[in-house]
């Protein structure tokens, strides 16, 4: 899954979010693409996210690369929070990912 957060200005809140909805619009057309949500923050209305769930992290960087991507959804995710976005599902029972090279599927 990946997840973006934004610090938003109240003032340029209706126009980020019908960015953010383009946005995934535009990744959701992706190979790969499994779901995708636009919150709001219940206690700081100024933070946002775009959470999206993909098949793997490789379907979602690939994702990003198409022309539509690039013209829409990367200069709004370029205004994200600084920090790491992409996480692992981790259920009961399966290890988690291991820090190795993978084989491509």
């Amino acid at each position: 899954m990946v997840l973006n957060r934004f610090q938003v200005d109240e003032v340029d809140a209706t126009v980020f979010r019908a960015d953010l909805e383009a946005a995934l619009a535009v990744l959701s057309a992706g190979p790969g693409y499994v779901d995708g949500q636009i919150g709001r923050n219940l206690d700081d209305s100024e933070l946002w996210v775009l959470a999206t769930t993909w098949v793997n992290v490789g379907s979602y960087r690939r994702a990003l690369s198409s022309y539509d991507a690039k013209m829409s959804a990367v200069p709004l995710l370029s205004r994200a929070i600084d920090e790491p976005s992409a996480f692992e599902t981790v259920s009961t029972g399966i290890p988690t990912n291991r820090q190795v090279p993978r084989e491509v599927d």
